[in-house]
């Protein structure tokens, strides 16, 4: 990933996690600050896909591109002040986190494999 990419990859999954917990204490707020977050975080995941070969690296994207799709509906939620925002984003946090860590494996495992 380009560096800039890359920081601006980090910096909008930071502020995903501070506006969860900004929605605390300023509800006007905090759904802007998601939605600003996610498609930035939504965008540069969608514009790198898998870089490997493997099926079951391309089931993962696919997790990670499920995991966008329910924080861009968690934020929806969140605009709506329905509190279900939690569960679409604690869906999509689950999905990346497996996709985040079974990744790097599967890369090294192709990687290996040559």
């Amino acid at each position: 990933m380009h560096p800039v990419k890359d920081v601006i990859f980090r910096i909008s999954g930071i502020l995903i996690l501070l506006s969860a917990v900004l929605y605390l204490f300023l509800p006007a707020v905090a759904p802007w600050v998601m939605a600003l977050s996610v498609a930035a975080f939504s965008v540069i995941t969608f514009t790198n896909p898998y870089p490997g070969k493997s099926i079951r690296g391309k089931r993962l994207f696919n997790f990670q591109l499920f995991s966008c799709i329910s924080m861009i509906i968690a934020t929806y939620l969140m605009f709506r002040e329905r509190n279900e925002w939690v569960l679409a984003m604690i869906v999509g946090a689950i999905f990346l986190l497996y996709a985040s860590v079974m990744i790097p494996r599967e890369l090294e495992k192709e990687k290996n494999q040559l």
